[in-house]
């Protein structure tokens, strides 16, 4: 279905609407080559390992010297090296989309009059945007484990706590810490998904984003503001090593969930109180 014909469509169920957003939302060219990207970034070290003479210890992204040895390790390491900038500069540029995208392309109105609902449209938005958020470090993971057993030999994984695990267990940890960084996400979307209401140019919300995204892990940096760091929703994304030890320690989980849950609350109405007054139909 085309975007022509959605808004042109007769009032449906949030669910119907749903379906249709993520077909136009991985219906487009754009949303691919920032997954493709994505993809390509456990390639790269996979290839830069193969080919270099030795990785020394302790020198590079964590378990980059691991790589060698398993290969399932390519996927660990391109999820830790994607956190600070690639998987928020793609979500930026997806939240920032969200309303703003609608508003210059002028079909904004016509979803609207269609009519889907204010409330309705802003909460598919989001849904379709956290979509995205799984998606983003399931092909990062996914993509580094393929390239991983296609480059490496695949065996038992040594975990931080020190316990060995099989292969199979192994891809289940990827899933999870693919899941704790879509929940990292979740705040930053939020934030974009706001952000997108106040413009009609989809590039600045989408800009702005990612300049949001930067500087909550600037100030997450500095020592003198470390009072504030429990509540920049940059604080947990690093915290998924607690998924890689014997047993699963989830304090790091629930802490990060707690935590964007509440950006998610706070910029959700924020995003609301801006959409339900904005003039769209002038």
């Amino acid at each position: 279905m085309t975007r022509a014909t959605a808004v042109a469509a007769p009032r449906r169920s949030g669910l119907s609407l749903l379906r249709s957003e993520l077909r136009v939302l991985f219906g487009r060219r754009r949303t691919w080559a920032l997954l493709l990207a994505l993809a390509a970034i456990p390639v790269l070290i996979a290839v830069a390992v193969r080919i270099s003479s030795a990785v020394p210890a302790g020198r590079g992204p964590a378990f980059l010297d691991r790589i060698t040895q398993n290969g399932l390790f390519v996927a660990f390491t391109a999820m830790l090296v994607s956190v600070p900038l690639f998987l928020p500069l793609t979500v930026g540029v997806v939240a920032g989309d969200t309303i703003a995208g609608e508003a210059s392309l002028g079909t904004l109105r016509y979803l609207l009059v269609a009519p889907t609902g204010r409330v309705r449209l802003l909460l598919v938005k989001y849904a379709a945007a956290l979509a995205f958020c799984l998606a983003a470090p399931l092909t990062v993971g996914l993509a580094g484990a393929a390239i991983g057993a296609a480059l490496f030999p695949v065996g038992p994984v040594t975990l931080l706590s020190g316990d060995v695990i099989e292969p199979p267990e192994a891809a289940v940890r990827i899933l999870l810490i693919a899941a704790y960084l879509a929940v990292s996400l979740a705040g930053l979307s939020a934030v974009g998904l706001f952000l997108s209401t106040l413009t009609v140019v989809p590039v600045g919300a989408m800009a702005a984003t990612v300049v949001v995204s930067v500087v909550s892990q600037v100030l997450d940096q500095l020592p003198q503001l470390e009072w504030l760091h429990p509540w920049l929703f940059s604080h947990y994304w690093l915290g998924f090593g607690d998924l890689l030890r014997q047993p699963v320690l989830w304090d790091s989980f629930v802490d990060n969930a707690s935590l964007q849950a509440g950006y998610v609350a706070v910029f959700g109405a924020l995003a609301y109180g801006r959409f339900v007054t904005k003039d769209v139909l002038s």
